[in-house]
């Protein structure tokens, strides 16, 4: 039997895995079309202005998403408060000083790696027992946030060390050479080069903690009014559609309408942090050393 070694052979390799990648790109994008298209079929007629602004009447089967839209970005404030700089600062040590393979470095990497796969329902246990009862946060926005950031924490750490790590060494050699300290390297190199990674992390962080529900039942909690302060409870959207879903008959609608909405919000976010990772990076750019 001849072997199959020639450029001929070699070339349909090279287009059957080109369609292959191609029908997989194909197959996420109809799912995530078949997705909104069904949104909007059932939620679009409920979608105004007035379903923004307005409060939630017969448990949800009227009305709008006022408070549980502000609930959910004050919990989302409150995640990314606690998240992004604890994060940010464990990516730099591990990727700046923890480059090997001992050290301390491999335990807290394994350890991210453990938590990434514990589920969300036993962060919200953690969350009610840790912040809600030892710390007296009670069902609160300040719990359901904390716990989220907790949440997110694994996710964002490795993302953004894995953007750290793929900035190239000879820019840190070369801002050796020139006798430069490290934390200039870091802010006017590193960070600037890895801004898009770091962006892309962040956004999976906020991807995450906005679809989150079984960890704000048991922390953020579910009443429906505005909040007062941050230690009120408050209802995120994720928790609304799964209530209206679940345990509203002929709450589907609004359902539907409430998930268009938090689409709408992880797409804004999404622009916004993009926009404002570039607009960061070309002001670093700007700026002489």
């Amino acid at each position: 039997m001849a072997r199959c070694g020639s450029a001929r052979c070699d070339r349909v390799i090279d287009t059957a895995l080109a369609l292959l990648a191609w029908l997989v790109a194909l197959l996420v994008v109809g799912m995530v079309g078949w997705i909104v298209a069904d949104l909007l079929r059932q939620g679009l007629p409920r979608l105004s202005w007035a379903f923004l602004v307005e409060l939630p009447g017969d448990a949800g089967r009227s009305g709008g998403i006022r408070p549980i839209l502000i609930s959910t970005l004050l919990i989302l404030g409150v995640c990314l408060a606690g998240s992004v700089p604890i994060g940010l600062a464990t990516a730099v040590f591990l990727a700046e000083f923890q480059r090997g393979h001992r050290g301390f470095g491999p335990l807290v990497r394994y350890s991210l790696d453990t938590l990434a796969g514990v589920p969300s329902i036993v962060f919200g246990l953690f969350g009610n027992a840790f912040f809600s009862i030892t710390l007296g946060l009670g069902f609160s926005i300040l719990s359901g946030g904390l716990t989220l950031a907790c949440m997110v924490l694994p996710l964002l750490i490795r993302s953004m060390e894995t953007a750290l790590r793929a900035v190239p060494a000879e820019h840190r050699l070369a801002t050796a050479a020139l006798g430069l300290p490290q934390h200039v390297s870091l802010l006017h190199i590193v960070l600037p080069a890895a801004a898009p990674g770091l962006a892309v992390g962040l956004v999976l962080g906020i991807g995450r903690a906005l679809a989150e529900t079984a960890a704000l039942l048991f922390t953020s909690g579910y009443v429906d009014r505005l909040p007062d302060s941050l230690l009120d409870s408050g209802r995120a959207l994720s928790v609304h559609i799964f209530d209206l879903a679940m345990n509203v008959p002929g709450g589907a609608s609004q359902a539907s309408a409430t998930a268009l909405v938090l689409v709408a919000l992880v797409l804004l976010i999404n622009a916004f942090t993009g926009w404002a990772a570039r607009r960061w990076l070309g002001s670093l750019h700007s700026t002489t050393f």
